[in-house]
């Protein structure tokens, strides 16, 4: 069964999260609210010659005390996509890319968000870890799939991963219609059916924790390894950003290497 134990929330108003599971297995990571300072909204576009960096020093000052080094941070120009960057010990720019490995320690991986999950994937034998980001085209693409892969290339055990899935937009919130349910269809044949409930006319709610939650089980995480706390980006506008909901700025989910 997946957890979902609820998130540990740090500052007043509540500047960022931390996962249980991670943070008992000495990994320095957090998830933002909106109330976190200084992270771009990469509203601005940003190419692989010259990417504008993502944090300002308020941002690198609240997100170092939990132990992350963010003179290394390594981030991508995020396309909903599933390709893969190997992030090297100095960090850094990554590219056009969704998903980010290493094996390097004290490296933090960043996955900017405003209703996509941000899945962090942590083997504490193989000191492995990855972050995703998955979207309804990223499950469609297989970047979960693809996460999984990765971070057993790099020597890790699918069966020894520890998972933790950031706050993201729920099946309360998600509606969707017929172009997104036909690459669900084209990509899983009927099994997306489960992943969705009827809404008005022509139009679904679509489930992507379930459905990401079941790929990872498929790829042979352990269910009771998946750290979910089912936190709606768009029931909570106090809080966190939404896209569906207007808003222009992205939380951010930082781990490292310990």
């Amino acid at each position: 069964m997946t957890s979902t134990s609820p998130l540990v929330a740090h500052g007043q108003p509540t500047e960022y999260f931390t996962f249980v599971s991670l943070s008992s297995l000495g990994v320095p990571h957090a998830t933002t609210t909106k109330h976190c300072p200084g992270v771009s909204s990469f509203a601005e576009p940003i190419v692989p010659e010259a990417p504008k960096p993502p944090f300002r020093s308020e941002a690198t000052a609240v997100l170092g005390a939990t132990g992350l080094e963010m003179s290394r941070v390594s981030y991508a120009r995020q396309v909903h996509g599933a390709d893969v960057a190997r992030v090297p010990a100095g960090g850094g720019f990554a590219g056009l890319v969704d998903v980010l490995v290493t094996v390097e320690r004290g490296v933090p991986l960043a996955i900017f968000t405003a209703d996509c999950l941000a899945i962090v994937l942590y083997d504490p034998s193989a000191r492995a870890l990855c972050v995703a980001h998955v979207g309804w085209r990223g499950t469609v693409r297989g970047a979960t799939q693809t996460a999984v892969r990765a971070i057993r290339d790099v020597g890790a055990r699918p069966g020894s991963l520890r998972a933790a899935i950031a706050p993201s937009i729920g099946p309360c919130c998600y509606e969707v219609d017929e172009p997104v349910t036909a690459e669900l269809a084209r990509a899983f044949g009927d099994r997306w059916r489960a992943w969705v409930a009827p809404s008005r006319g022509g139009h679904v709610m679509l489930d992507l924790w379930s459905a990401n939650e079941a790929l990872l089980v498929e790829a042979g995480v352990a269910p009771e390894s998946i750290e979910n706390p089912r936190l709606c980006t768009a029931c909570h506008p106090d809080l966190l950003y939404s896209y569906r909901r207007g808003n222009r700025g992205r939380l951010v989910t930082v781990a490292a290497v310990p």
